[in-house]
């Protein structure tokens, strides 16, 4: 794998740190949202990644990185509260809400945050190196 390879398996790191931390905000926002059916009531989602390192196994122009399969829907159970009162409230009297954990999306969050900082020094060192590299040849 060549220097310039790095900057694309980082690249592709940035990327699907990026929709991590796009569907985390999503899953904040919505943590507080209530809904009146079980059908209409938020769900919690998280994106899929995959390894790309068996395609470029086979192609050799190809280099080794992440790709976002998907996102997916959380099968946790939703929460559902009686609130008589509510003016969302179904004909039993009940509410549902998001079944978002805020305190594991704030976590996940920062490891997000935080994978996203280390493809970007990964990315600076390779640069670095490359520079140096062509300062050799003066």
């Amino acid at each position: 794998m060549s220097l310039f390879n790095i900057f694309n398996v980082s690249g592709s790191g940035m990327s699907a740190q990026s929709v991590r931390l796009n569907t985390t905000a999503s899953n904040i926002a919505n943590a507080d949202s209530v809904s009146s059916s079980v059908d209409k009531t938020y769900r919690a989602r998280h994106p899929v990644f995959e390894a790309e390192m068996l395609k470029a196994n086979g192609q050799q122009n190809s280099s080794p990185g992440v790709s976002v399969k998907g996102i997916v829907e959380s099968n946790k159970p939703l929460l559902k509260e009686y609130s008589p009162d509510h003016p969302m409230a179904d004909g039993d009297g009940f509410i549902y809400k998001p079944n978002v954990n805020v305190m594991e999306e704030m976590a996940d969050m920062i490891s997000a945050s935080r994978s996203y900082q280390m493809n970007v020094q990964v990315a600076d060192a390779t640069k670095s190196m490359l520079q140096q590299t062509l300062r050799m040849g003066k």
